[in-house]
């Protein structure tokens, strides 16, 4: 697998903590969008880890085309 599936063509809003680690799903194939859930395996893809510095609410890119990854940029408006 070379490009990610797209999950949705709409961005997930979540709340996340400062401080916390997440694994933001990078293939698209996660039934817990937008995180991980290990989907990816044998696919040659991997999840990103980030951290936020700021507790919050935040728009995580599903469409998986974002050049900010996990967050979402707008790509999705550009999808057929």
């Amino acid at each position: 697998m070379t490009q990610p599936v797209v999950a949705a063509k709409a961005p997930n809003k979540v709340t996340l903590e400062e401080g916390k680690d997440y694994w933001w799903c990078a293939c698209g194939m996660s039934k817990n969008q937008p995180f991980c859930d290990g989907a990816h395996k044998g696919s040659g893809m991997a999840p990103l880890k980030f951290a936020v510095e700021k507790s919050g609410d935040y728009w995580l890119c599903a469409c998986k085309q974002s050049n900010k990854k996990p967050f979402c940029d707008g790509a999705h408006k550009s999808l057929a």
